[in-house]
């Protein structure tokens, strides 16, 4: 017996057999199609494919085909590349929350969930703060229209198959026109849901592909008795200005010539 015979794992051979294979599928595949790929029959295949979909790796998507989820992409981003980011953005942030004078969040898709990885203190008495950690809305926070926006309709429908609350809800016409109005533009500019009085400025940090990553959001306050800050559009060119630096800097998405 070899070594590494001595330590296979064979239920756990099968299952990365299986999402590698799904990762390499557009549209996905039917267990019968699944199990012909790997040399193995459907029904060898069945238990691990439920528990695969159980936990939220794979979907049935047309049926009766499995495809996978942005569950592996989102462990992938609580890992390094979210600290890189978070490590890149902070000083960003700094500065933007100075220049603006405004508080800064930025935000992340993990597992179903909009997370806020990084939040700057605006540098004056007031501002809105969001925990680091908070989960918010995907439908109706400035971060959450800008991870749907610039996003592909099958990244998008994935996100709300993974975010639990919104599962089986589909994009309103209105709100999926919105979405082409964000992407033109470059960012969000909304009412808070939550606050009144509060304007979310959100816009895009973009991987080479275009699609969003994270979102960086101002949750702008019009300041009274300052006539030298920065007003709404000021704060839309910097939060803009800042996330084309950040998708730059972080190497994510090249320099436009």
């Amino acid at each position: 017996m070899t070594e590494e015979d001595r330590y296979r794992a064979p239920a756990l051979d099968k299952g990365l057999d299986m999402l590698e294979l799904l990762a390499e599928i557009d549209g996905g595949l039917t267990q019968a199609e699944i199990a012909k790929s790997l040399g193995r029959t459907p029904n060898e295949l069945y238990r691990m494919l439920d528990r695969l979909q159980r936990r939220g790796y794979v979907t049935r998507i047309d049926g009766d085909r499995f495809a996978l989820t942005l569950k592996m992409f989102g462990l992938a981003q609580l890992h390094a590349p979210t600290r890189r980011l978070v490590s890149y953005a902070t000083p960003l942030m700094r500065d933007l929350a100075g220049r603006a004078r405004q508080a800064v969040h930025l935000a992340v898709f993990d597992r179903g969930q909009v997370v806020v990885v990084a939040q700057q203190e605006a540098p004056t008495y007031w501002g809105i703060s969001i925990r680091v950690g908070s989960h918010i809305g995907l439908f109706d926070t400035g971060s959450g229209h800008i991870l749907l926006a610039f996003n592909t309709p099958e990244r998008r429908e994935m996100m709300l198959t993974e975010n639990r609350a919104e599962a089986g809800r589909t994009v309103p016409r209105a709100l999926a026109e919105r979405f082409n109005r964000i992407r033109e533009q470059g960012y969000e500019s909304m009412p808070s849901a939550q606050t009144a009085g509060v304007f979310n400025l959100s816009a895009p940090i973009l991987a080479g592909d275009g699609n969003a990553i994270a979102a960086l959001t101002v949750p702008y306050i019009p300041l009274v008795n300052a006539a030298d800050a920065p007003d709404m559009s000021d704060c839309t060119h910097l939060l803009v200005e800042t996330c084309q630096r950040l998708s730059e800097m972080a190497g994510m998405r090249e320099e436009s010539a």
